[in-house]
């Protein structure tokens, strides 16, 4: 049951980052930034993208990233996880099993 609440708040806290770093980045391409950079929660596209390693996503990585691609209607693969608080998760993002773009 504590499990639950605690992934329950890293979900919650993850969305509100994620609010406020598109709102953020929206602001900086609108006055004219060529390039936003990485932030506090995801950064990627259609084919992919990364996100900050935390022990607290630890849990949620894979959903973190299947979320992201599900925008576009996309599979999710983590590609690279690196479990140093501060480094990035890395993951691709696939339209049918075998097929990366």
């Amino acid at each position: 049951m504590v499990r639950k609440v605690v992934v329950r708040k890293v979900v919650i806290a993850l969305t509100v980052i994620a609010v406020v770093s598109l709102c953020g980045s929206a602001a900086a391409l609108a006055l004219g930034a060529e390039f936003a950079g990485p932030g506090p929660a995801v950064t990627g596209n259609d084919t992919g993208g990364i996100f900050p390693y935390s022990p607290d996503v630890e849990p949620i990585y894979h959903q973190v990233a299947g979320d992201h691609c599900a925008r576009w209607g996309r599979f999710a693969k983590v590609t690279s996880i690196h479990r140093v608080y501060g480094d990035y998760v890395g993951f691709v993002c696939y339209d049918r099993p075998g097929k990366i773009h």
